[in-house]
């Protein structure tokens, strides 16, 4: 009998053994914290998912009828731990997989407990999210006030009567830059590099479902719909200090690996004056940053909006070969020597978001663990 360890408990790992419990395939897991999906019981508060319920559910068990259709964070902590328990997922927690290597044709998986696994397939779900990437600057041991990774951050309390840079304008730090200015807080946003911005819905329909139906149009006409729409709605931000990528969203996934800011209102937010754009900076000095122009600005905390990395090197021998020029796996299923090696929730180049990517990769690995 094949043996299987999947390696995470968020929504990828719950995903890819819910679906081997349907299909009647053993597999242990294991969780390096105490429960599962443990990212979303510690995201901020406002967090709703930016895709829609009926797109961003886990296979074979859908939202209940009654949540919303952007469920919150809350919402979806108790939807994945209901689906841990329908789906009698019970892992190994507090425990962190140290070492993955192949010998012979087993896997070896070594942890920071006595525990230890020797199986056909490993599994790994621990997302595109799992270290946080936190740059340095010349200058910022000096800086006085204080400075957040977006991961630390959960309100606004400990930022009211401050002045405060987010550094980053992805979708974190586009909607913390606005939770912050929705509650009056004098608030700026350093803005790195060229973006995509994209309504979340236009005229109270999501532009998710509308992107979904103009992909079935011929001769890339829905590209140019869409590209149409977001002229309409967002604009030209040029004139507020924010450089707009000039290709089309998805092929500065393939390119970059960034994927299109959400708008939720921060756009109309930069319009009105309430954030104010500022550029990539350079340095640190005792009051505030200094921008690459040279322009000084003083700011009383920073929060840094500037992403997470997989890490998956770290702890997967020889994983550089399955790897892109961004570090996420080529594909689900990795072949040749890591044959029995699997990825699940890590292709970021897709409109659909993770969420779908995961749906999508869990059938890939489940169907492949069953024909072996």
């Amino acid at each position: 009998m094949n043996k299987t360890l999947i390696i995470g408990a968020g929504p990828a790992g719950l995903a890819t053994a819910g679906r081997m419990r349907k299909m009647g395939l053993d597999f242990e897991m294991i969780e390096q914290t105490d429960k599962v999906a443990w990212s979303w019981t510690k995201h901020y508060d406002r967090l709703l998912l930016h895709t829609v319920k009926q797109f961003s559910h886990l296979p074979h068990l859908k939202f209940p009828e009654d949540y919303p259709l952007y469920v919150p964070r809350l919402k979806l902590v108790e939807y994945y731990n209901s689906y841990a328990k329908h789906f009698n997922i019970k892992p190994h927690f507090n425990t962190s997989a140290t070492a993955v290597k192949k010998v012979g044709d087993k896997w070896q998986v070594s942890t920071n407990t006595c525990k230890y696994f020797d199986v056909d397939n490993v599994v790994i779900a621990t997302g595109v999210n799992r270290i946080p990437f936190r740059p340095t600057w010349d200058g910022e041991e000096n800086f006085k006030g204080k400075i957040v990774h977006s991961r630390d951050y959960k309100n606004v309390e400990p930022f009211r009567g401050d002045k405060v840079l987010v550094i980053g304008m992805g979708n974190t730090g586009a909607e913390l830059a606005l939770d912050l200015a929705e509650n009056g807080i004098e608030c700026c946003i350093s803005v790195r590099s060229p973006i995509t911005i994209v309504p979340r819905d236009v005229n109270g329909r999501p532009v998710q479902v509308t992107a979904k139906q103009l992909a079935k149009l011929p001769f890339g006409l829905g590209d140019w719909l869409g590209t149409q729409i977001r002229r309409l709605i967002i604009g030209d931000l040029t004139k507020y200090n924010i450089p707009v990528s000039k290709i089309h969203p998805m092929v500065q996934l393939r390119e970059t690996g960034k994927t299109p800011v959400i708008d939720l209102g921060t756009v109309n937010y930069i319009k009105a004056g309430k954030i104010k754009a500022i550029g990539d900076i350079t340095s640190f000095h005792e009051n505030g940053i200094v921008e690459k122009n040279g322009t000084s600005h003083d700011f009383d905390s920073v929060i840094l909006a500037t992403g997470y990395r997989s890490k998956l090197g770290n702890f997967v021998e020889n994983v550089d070969k399955v790897l892109d020029k961004h570090g996420y796996p080529k594909q689900a299923e990795a072949d040749g020597e890591h044959k029995g090696l699997f990825f699940a929730g890590f292709d970021n180049y897709k409109l659909g978001g993770l969420l779908g990517t995961i749906f999508t990769d869990s059938e890939i690995i489940a169907n492949a663990i069953k024909a072996k």
